[in-house]
């Protein structure tokens, strides 16, 4: 039977039970986490459906064809990612009642190697945000202390697998949205380098940066969703034709270690897991990024001006409720009303900083920024096989606590590097600080998501406690 913390590799976990009955407790584990009940992870289950794909995964057996290497794994997406016939409302009321016309080649694959989506995780309206606070529809708690927010803007899918609910759900970064809920839930969180997943049926944010990536409870799990959705898609020509490299991991292991500021309990957190590892065998080399200072001014000026014009298609016509007049004023009621507060907030900036003038020289420094910012990473990167440094500056913070939006983005201000950049990055538990999980971030080699993959593994096989005889 499979456990909670892994992701079947074929159908043999199955074992003598059949796909209906795992689906059917994942969703019984789902059914009380939705809306504002319990931790508030869903947003939408899709029962009938997911029970109908058990069945054909049970038929499929029974006749002795192989469903495929996911055969039968509950999962969970989050929702922006668009599942045909299903609701796609990126938890904004300006798409209340939009259905998915397609389903994302990310969430197709999946499907097709056996999984199964049960249901439909809330986030941070049009993946903005920090704390999953900031969504339409209600918070999320964080399964580790519900007085806690689970991180954002994947809030609700890093807390489905952190709850047990499913071994597997998928999320979007843009700057750190993956990894930044992964650390402050203890799960495994993925950002694979820009292009290796098709974007295509992912709703934009700030498309230079957005790239969709699995969670579990595992870096195995998170390699074998890796394997199924990575591959080249005629309709996405950002998504790269490049092989997935292969899942070596060295003999000798050297880390290359950033400095960063980080609260005391977290930075002694990430310190003793380094000294573990050194004391595993893994050589730490020090690095140094002298741009990564101006690395989340240089993100809120650049996802912000792509946003304002992602989101100018929510104007009541190709998308949004109809507009109830023809006027300025009609636009301007539907775009108050349908969007919340922080997209409002940084739809402005990117309108301010994209105009002509003093916005578009701020928005020419930003761009800037970001080419010495990779520049460097990669210069940092050669000899060493990641750089290693804290997924959040803090733990999970208290629902309600951040009320300044400067102080909720510094949430992100060490996961967007590996954003500006492009780079492969992800977050894995490493220790705890006030009983609460501490996530450590690997940046890797561009296009080395497998290998850092299998680094990951290993590293996290040398932080687990020895099992007591």
């Amino acid at each position: 039977m499979m456990g909670r913390d892994a992701v079947g590799v074929d159908a043999a976990w199955l074992r003598d039970r059949t796909a209906r009955a795992v689906i059917s407790e994942a969703l019984d584990r789902a059914a009380p986490h939705v809306g504002r009940s319990g931790l508030g992870i869903f947003v939408h289950l899709q029962p009938a459906r997911a029970l109908a794909a058990a069945d054909r995964i049970d038929a499929a057996l029974r006749g002795g064809a192989s469903p495929g290497p996911l055969a039968g794994v509950p999962i969970a997406i989050k929702d922006n990612l668009a599942h045909a016939g299903e609701p796609l409302t990126a938890c904004s009321r300006i798409l209340d009642g939009y259905r998915a016309p397609e389903t994302a080649p990310a969430v197709a694959r999946l499907e097709a190697a056996g999984a199964v989506v049960i249901g439909r995780t809330n986030m941070d309206e049009f993946g903005m945000g920090s704390s999953t606070e900031h969504s339409a529809r209600h918070p999320t708690r964080n399964p580790r202390d519900p007085t806690r927010a689970p991180g954002g803007s994947s809030g609700g899918s890093a807390a489905a697998v952190a709850a047990g609910i499913v071994p597997l759900a998928l999320g979007s970064d843009t700057g750190g949205s993956v990894r930044q809920p992964a650390a402050l839930c203890g799960v495994v969180g993925m950002r694979p380098t820009m292009g290796r997943v098709s974007r295509r049926g992912l709703v934009a944010f700030a498309s230079s940066m957005d790239q969709i990536g699995p969670l579990a409870r595992s870096a195995e799990g998170c390699a074998r969703a890796l394997r199924v959705m990575a591959g080249p898609d005629p309709g996405d020509l950002s998504c790269c034709t490049r092989p997935l490299d292969a899942p070596t991991v060295p003999a000798e292991v050297t880390l290359g270690v950033l400095p960063t500021d980080a609260d005391p309990g977290v930075a002694a957190a990430v310190a003793a897991a380094l000294e573990v590892l050194q004391a595993a065998g893994a050589r730490l080399a020090p690095r140094d990024v002298p741009a990564a200072p101006r690395a989340l001014a240089a993100y809120a000026v650049l996802s912000s001006a792509e946003a304002s014009s992602n989101l100018a298609r929510y104007d009541g016509r190709r998308f949004g409720a109809p507009l109830a007049g023809e006027d300025g004023a009609a636009l301007r009621r539907l775009r108050t009303e349908g969007f919340g507060a922080e997209v409002q907030r940084r739809l402005l900036l990117g309108a301010w900083v994209s105009a002509e003038g003093h916005g578009d020289r701020l928005l020419e420094r930003a761009r800037q920024a970001r080419s010495a910012l990779t520049a460097q990473l990669e210069a940092a990167l050669a000899g060493v096989h990641a750089l290693v440094l804290p997924t959040s500056p803090t733990v999970a913070f208290t629902l309600g606590s951040r009320t300044d939006p400067a102080q909720m983005a510094r949430a992100d201000r060490l996961t967007v590097l590996a954003s500006l950049a492009g780079l492969p990055a992800l977050s894995l538990p490493c220790g705890v600080s006030g009983g609460l999980p501490v996530g450590l971030q690997l940046i890797g080699h561009r296009w080395g998501d497998a290998a850092l993959l299998g680094l990951a593994a290993r590293v996290a096989a040398a932080l687990r406690p020895p099992v007591p005889s």
